[in-house]
């Protein structure tokens, strides 16, 4: 079987991944049909007013997979590359992602054709607003939740938020999550994706026996999600992290293990990890090989292939980024017995949070920030462990005992409900 890399179409992966736990569960072919298709896609071609005075046309997109669940959530990406086919393939994967977790959702996804590094806070903000007058009419806070995503950020989510309420004539803080705090975003959703992969990591340590004290760590990765989960299993799970990179390069230090507050200062001063006083150089190829108990790829997708996948020796793999592992690499590490915990599990923190933001915006009261991690602590250790039965349940890997769970539940909720008219 060929490897699925980069330049195959994303949801020709999605409707094969819906095939294989289609057989495992055994669905019905009509539900297996209904759920490798989109509800509603929109493409929508708007003017934006450049700095120089010019218009151009940009092309955006807000696909919503499935409404079964509740209101459509996910984030919206700013990139030169965004396709169709991508955010059709990127809203499916929020429909599991959300089942899995058990969040009263389905999954969207939306992107505009863009270069945000060539363009002014001022373009992006007219882009921004532009663009949800375009969407305004498919989302809300009952019908489809928007969240920030690559190269969107809170302040992305600001506009949206307030282009939606000048447009209804009140204030709408639950149409987006992911917010600034001071108009309804949540305590702690900032580093939700690194701690809930942390919780995660503490739950399969648990289930296979690992002490997390000592415990070695290496990151690739140490962005975001990244540098929160090392820094957090560091303090809270007294493990040793021994390796980390980040795009330019890594650095490692077996022996004594890395201060991560140290490292995280060193890159915010110089811009890399590269560099970092009394560690190693070593590259994010070789990080990966590396012999830890836990190894988390927070980076980029299609790290462990079938080319290195027989090389990985840690016990428990975490992913932290989406789609880190191949499918033929996924068969290798359950024939070696390596626990992965799988993206739509282990980087659920963060869209877990973003429910919690939705919940305290339609409720109008607002939690502490250690209500928020209780809160993430508990649904994180339930999804791990409805996981792991799964897996155990039907004899496959993580991966595969998430989507069975997942794509269950959407067709149950399918099925509970019939089909109108």
């Amino acid at each position: 079987m060929a490897e699925t890399g980069a330049q195959n179409n994303p949801f020709e992966i999605a409707k094969k991944q819906i095939d294989i736990v289609a057989k495992v569960i055994n669905l019905n072919d009509g539900i297996r049909e209904i759920l490798k298709a989109p509800k509603r896609e929109l493409t929508v071609n708007f003017p934006v007013r450049m700095d120089s005075g010019e218009y151009r046309v940009f092309t955006g997109y807000r696909v919503q997979y499935n409404m079964a669940r509740g209101p459509t959530k996910g984030g919206i990406r700013y990139h030169p590359q965004v396709t169709l086919d991508e955010v059709r393939a990127l809203s499916a994967w929020m429909t599991w992602k959300c089942s899995v977790m058990n969040l009263p959702y389905g999954g969207a996804k939306g992107g505009v054709i863009c270069d945000p590094k060539h363009m002014s806070k001022g373009e992006l903000e007219r882009l921004t607003r532009r663009f949800a007058s375009e969407i305004a009419p498919i989302i809300g806070p009952e019908m489809d939740v928007p969240a920030p995503d690559v190269y969107t950020d809170s302040q992305t989510m600001a506009w949206i938020m307030d282009t939606y309420s000048m447009l209804k004539g009140y204030s709408v803080p639950g149409v987006v999550t992911g917010k600034p705090i001071a108009i309804g975003g949540s305590e702690g959703r900032g580093e939700a994706t690194g701690r809930g992969c942390m919780y995660a990591i503490r739950e399969a340590a648990k289930r296979q026996g690992l002490k997390t004290k000592g415990a070695t760590v290496a990151v690739q990765g140490f962005g975001n999600a990244g540098s929160v989960v090392a820094n957090l299993a560091s303090k809270e799970l007294g493990v040793k992290v021994v390796a980390v990179s980040d795009s330019r390069g890594g650095i490692m230090n077996t022996k004594d293990g890395l201060d991560i507050a140290k490292v995280e200062a060193h890159k915010q001063k110089t811009g890399q990890v590269e560099g970092f006083p009394g560690a190693q150089k070593i590259s994010n190829e070789d990080l990966l090989k590396l012999d830890v108990d836990v190894l988390i790829p927070a980076a980029l997708e299609n790290q462990i292939t079938s080319k290195n996948a027989s090389l990985i020796k840690a016990k428990i793999v975490a992913e932290a980024a989406n789609g880190p592992t191949t499918p033929e690499a996924d068969e290798v590490l359950f024939k070696n017995h390596i626990t992965v915990l799988p993206d739509i599990l282990a980087n659920a923190g963060g869209v877990t949070v973003s429910y919690f933001e939705w919940v305290q915006d339609l409720q109008g009261y607002f939690w502490t920030e250690k209500d928020v991690n209780e809160r993430l602590e508990s649904v994180m250790s339930a999804s791990y462990r409805a996981v792991a039965d799964s897996a155990e349940k039907y004899g496959v890997n993580n991966r595969t005992g998430a989507y069975a769970i997942a794509v269950e539940r959407v067709a149950n909720a399918i099925r509970l409900r019939g089909i109108y008219p």
